[in-house]
């Protein structure tokens, strides 16, 4: 007989893959989340000082999880990718703020935009890292589109354009 998985390991994964509830907005979910993930790093970076890469290792630490959540959700509902599950869009997020020179407004806005327009068009290999399984797909190619951003940003802030 299948163990059936605990309330709290279900409830866990639900609020992780939702991102604490932004997953559940009517609209723009993808943005909401990404907008939440700016404002927490803005909140680490001025309050803890944290420096552009520990977005990177904070993403680093969260990919397992976010993965086990996006996958254990999919699961549950028998979706390949339900729209509540926005935990990719904040790891892609952080990872692309993981390529700022430095933290400032505008880093934040180009991240912000580079990482939503990125992870709406869905340059390759991008798009094809969907087809992954289970929460892998989910969630790999936002941290694509997360990869991309940031080396846009890395490259914008060698040439000091924020």
């Amino acid at each position: 007989m299948a163990r059936q998985p605990g309330r709290i390991s279900q409830a866990a994964a639900r609020a992780l893959a939702s991102w604490f509830g932004c997953g559940y907005f009517p609209a723009a979910r993808g943005t909401w989340a990404s907008a939440a993930a700016v404002l927490i790093a803005l909140l680490l970076a001025r309050f803890a000082g944290w420096q552009p890469w520990h977005f990177g290792a904070l993403t680093a630490v969260l990919l397992g999880p976010g993965v086990w959540a996006a996958h254990r959700e999919a699961q549950r509902l028998q979706r390949k990718d339900p729209p509540f599950v926005v935990i990719d869009e904040v790891l892609g997020q952080w990872l692309a703020l993981a390529g700022a020179t430095a933290l400032n407004w505008k880093s934040y806005l180009a991240a912000f935009l580079l990482f939503r327009i990125l992870d709406i068009w869905k340059p390759a290999p991008a798009r094809q890292l969907e087809s992954l399984p289970g929460g892998i797909g989910i969630v790999a190619d936002d941290l694509a589109a997360g990869a991309y951003g940031a080396l846009v940003l890395f490259a914008a802030g060698c040439f000091n354009l924020y």
